[in-house]
């Protein structure tokens, strides 16, 4: 059964986010997970928890979080995968990833994982996607009993710290039919730029395999450069700190004016969007330089400036959060209504990694279900 889920309504109209049609791009399946199914799974294996208690486990994982680093936001990590390290708990989690996506109004969503640190009970990478993917299907199942539909994708990840790069791409290639719609390298960013995986993806672009890179998260824009022309992104992992590559030179109370640095001039000019996640892009520190509450994001500031924004939760467990949340606190924010709603999930609409055709039909659902509002 799905979790309750916090319902979010538009300021001033009343408009319930939560069922709004959404698309959700970066969201990671280790992030998701439910507290009560970790203390499940936990005590399944004999793992011993910071707390027992589900409503407590996810107030840790919640405080944990909030540290200002990447860093130590990714040692909560050390928890969830702990669990899921069988088929079992694998299956499990996707299943249930896949529902709380649908009960929040995501009709498309892009799972993304790291299968090689699923390994420590004896599964081989393969039996991990396979895993996942028939966790993913239950899950679709699920929701197509309840009336609704959802399309799930998985993107799977290689850790930027490690050097299995090219045997993960590998990998996704391989169940490129079955289930894997992309590539991405995740983890530790500083200190580990894109080109160590330069094989990797040389390799995925020989097989045309769509490519996201975290960059632009813990570190600047050298390592979105890298994203770009190293791993050939077409989309940026958060991507914020492309800000920093665009000067301010004066503002007055109508416009700002802006000049273009050469990164940021062609990731807006060729529409490689950005998977923003706002909360969580304050608990890593990520937006420091400009603030440290959500108006100080440069979330707006790109949007206005054109660039493909999209809106993510990055890790629904670590945040606390949903995508009908973020959207929620980007309108408290900005002043946000719903064709901006719209523009956002049009945007990551255009920005999946499905053939055209789905793409648009994707886009046809979007508007569709904003008019009927």
């Amino acid at each position: 059964m799905n979790t309750p889920q916090t319902e979010y309504l538009l300021a001033g109209g009343g408009t319930s986010i939560n069922a709004l049609p959404k698309i959700s791009l970066h969201d990671h399946l280790d992030g998701g997970l439910r507290p009560q199914t970790i203390v499940e799974l936990a005590d399944g294996i004999g793992l011993d928890l910071p707390e027992t208690d589900a409503i407590a486990l996810g107030a840790w994982f919640a405080e944990q979080s909030n540290s200002g680093s990447l860093v130590e936001y990714l040692k909560t990590f050390d928890v969830t995968t702990a669990v899921m390290q069988t088929t079992e708990g694998l299956e499990r989690v996707a299943r249930e990833f896949v529902q709380d996506l649908a009960a929040d109004g995501v009709i498309y969503g892009e799972i993304r994982w790291a299968p090689e640190q699923h390994l420590s009970r004896g599964l081989t990478l393969d039996q991990t996607v396979e895993a996942v993917q028939d966790g993913i299907e239950a899950g679709i199942d699920d929701v197509r009993a309840s009336g609704r539909q959802i399309k799930i994708g998985q993107l799977v990840t290689a850790m930027r710290h490690a050097n299995r790069g090219l045997e993960i791409a590998e990998l996704a290639v391989r169940h490129r039919n079955l289930g894997v719609v992309g590539f991405d390298i995740a983890g530790a960013e500083f200190g580990f730029p894109a080109r160590n995986h330069l094989a990797a993806f040389d390799f995925l672009a020989k097989e045309f395999l769509p490519v996201t890179v975290h960059a632009g998260e813990a570190d600047g824009i050298e390592s979105i450069r890298g994203a770009l022309f190293d791993g050939r992104a077409l989309r940026l992992g958060h991507g914020i700190r492309i800000a920093e590559d665009i000067v301010i030179e004066r503002e007055d109370d109508e416009n700002t004016y802006v000049t273009l640095g050469p990164v940021a001039q062609w990731i807006r000019d060729r529409e490689i969007a950005l998977e923003t996640s706002p909360s969580s892009n304050l608990q890593t520190g990520a937006i420091a330089a400009w603030g440290d509450e959500l108006v100080d994001h440069p979330f707006d500031l790109l949007y206005q400036l054109g660039f493909r924004v999209t809106v993510n939760t990055d890790n629904r467990l670590m945040s606390d959060t949903s995508l009908s949340r973020e959207l929620a606190l980007l309108s408290d924010a900005f002043g946000y209504d719903l064709g901006d709603f719209e523009a956002f999930q049009l945007n990551a609409a255009a920005s999946t990694f499905l053939a055209l055709e789905e793409r648009e039909e994707l886009a046809d659902i979007i508007s569709a279900g904003f008019e009927e509002v």
